[in-house]
């Protein structure tokens, strides 16, 4: 028999508690596309935009989504977060058009007691007050109990007597924040458990934050426990250590709970994410599961190897799921295996021999530079196979290069030709300038002519980054004829001298 599933809420709040993260603030057109990001193509059931009352611009944001979400059929979808104020939250959600308000009460004891300074009645008459005053005004009403997860710790009673009068209040959702992310799993679902059957016709949230980086296991427990909708943000945004994640929320519950259904769709969160990383400033780590840039990445050839002969190391979390491609780093762990897989991706097949070559190559390269791509790789080929046709007689054996300010830069280089070891030191305009001109002293010596330099062109792998590798192409003219040579490495000048060196074994 299939298994029957319950639909779990899903409400995304980087717009409002994401944009609690130190140093973010998105503008109004930002906050706008990524508002209809959420909506239309991630598909999340909600989304919290904002805190009323903020400010200025935080009010144009609002208008500007709740007018977009009004003629597109969204606005019972889009909440922002009120506070226990009279009517002062109810009048700013009606100038800005928004239809759901989030209500901000107390859930411990403690912060009853120390901030508001109320006792439990008086709280829940003006908590009472400002939901019939926002039902009166057509507004839809759900309640957050702040501090929820310490009010479970350590005033229970407070808890339960506060719940048992909100049944008795038209609310649509009761919202239980872990709001210092101090809660372990099994606390979550002993909370959790305890409140969806003591009030098995109310719906409850649960809104886990990162602190212990418990978020995501806290989410997994709170479902299993009952809890009818979670909150999550895009990357984990949120004060302090953030909140749960969208991403890894989403894939764990799809993974790990077949009995529960979402309506996100996967293949969206990817985009999404990297949107808000743009639009924040707040980097994703690459290690970051889902969608951080390392996380379908094989380095090492063992695996690699074992992809390839019966995908010993596929997992159900596969990159197609996110709209992503599973890769396989070059650097100094790398084998033959993981190599083959990128040359095959390439649409290049290389022999045995050649092969060989090309890792070792690599395997040097990652000695100095961790972490190769696959758009280095026809570089590495080319630089291998270019370089094993030419038989070094020379070879510049050390150098010097110094570039200072308000001094022409300078060179000193050890040559070796034919066996015999030349030194020389030498200015020029630049630094390689200055390299050629020691040259031209050693082979004035030799009583032999340079070529020409006719053109010079130097390019990285597209997409490339500033540590990527660096080729460089010279063409020289000797004897009314051309040639180019090209010399690889991560620095634009050693590539340089790289390719003169394959021109002086040419000649």
């Amino acid at each position: 028999m299939p298994v029957t599933q319950r639909h779990v809420e899903i409400m995304d709040t980087t717009l409002r508690d994401g944009e609690q993260t130190s140093g973010v603030s998105f503008s109004p057109s930002e906050k706008l596309t990524i508002a209809q990001l959420l909506l239309t193509e991630v598909k999340v059931d909600r989304i919290e935009i904002a805190s009323a009352r903020v400010s200025d611009g935080e009010f144009a944001a609002v208008k500007a989504i709740t007018g977009w979400a009004a003629e597109n059929g969204f606005l019972n979808k889009v909440e922002v977060l009120t506070f226990v104020d009279g009517d002062v939250s109810v009048q700013w959600m009606l100038q800005a058009g928004a239809k759901v308000m989030n209500l901000l009460t107390k859930g411990s004891l403690n912060h009853l007691t120390h901030q508001l300074k109320k006792t439990p009645e008086a709280h829940f008459a003006e908590v009472a007050a400002v939901v019939a005053l926002a039902n009166k005004e057509g507004l839809e009403c759900n309640v957050y109990l702040e501090d929820w997860s310490n009010g479970m710790r350590h005033s229970r009673e407070y808890v339960f007597q506060y719940l048992d009068f909100l049944q008795q209040v038209p609310v649509k959702r009761i919202m239980l924040p872990d709001t210092l992310g101090v809660l372990t799993p099994d606390e979550v679902k002993e909370f959790v458990t305890a409140i969806v059957e003591r009030y098995p016709n109310s719906h409850f949230d649960f809104h886990a934050h990162n602190d212990y980086d418990l978020g995501t296991a806290n989410v997994l427990e709170g479902v299993k426990a009952g809890a009818h909708g979670i909150h999550l943000t895009i990357n984990g945004m949120g004060e302090r250590a953030g909140n749960a994640s969208l991403a890894s929320a989403i894939a764990v519950l799809n993974d790990f709970l077949p009995e529960v259904k979402t309506s996100v769709a996967e293949t969206s969160l990817y985009t999404v994410s990297k949107l808000v990383e743009t639009f924040s400033g707040f980097r994703i780590p690459v290690n970051k599961p889902i969608v951080g840039e390392n996380v379908f990445t094989q380095t090492a050839g063992i695996h690699a190897d074992g992809d390839k002969k019966n995908k010993l190391y596929f997992s159900d979390l596969m990159p197609e799921r996110f709209g992503r491609q599973r890769q396989y780093a070059l650097g100094k762990t790398s084998g033959k295996a993981n190599i083959e897989n990128n040359l095959q991706q390439l649409g290049i097949k290389l022999s045995d021999p050649d092969l060989k070559k090309v890792t070792q190559r690599i395997i040097e390269l990652g000695d100095r530079k961790e972490v190769l791509t696959q758009a280095d790789l026809p570089y590495i080929i080319s630089d291998v196979l270019d370089s094993n046709r030419i038989e070094e007689k020379v070879t510049v054996e050390n150098y010097v290069l110094t570039h200072s300010k308000n001094l022409n830069p300078s060179v000193t280089v050890q040559i070796s030709v034919n066996g015999e070891m030349y030194e020389e030191h030498s200015q020029g305009d630049g630094q390689y300038d200055a390299f050629m001109n020691a040259l031209k002293k050693v082979y004035k010596k030799l009583k032999q002519d340079l070529p020409v330099l006719t053109d010079y062109a130097v390019r990285i792998p597209p997409g490339g980054k500033s540590d990527a590798l660096c080729e460089t192409i010279i063409t020289w003219s000797l004897n009314d004829k051309q040639f180019k040579t090209r010399g690889l490495d991560s620095d634009q000048t050693v590539s340089a001298i790289k390719a003169t060196q394959k021109m002086l074994n040419l000649i």
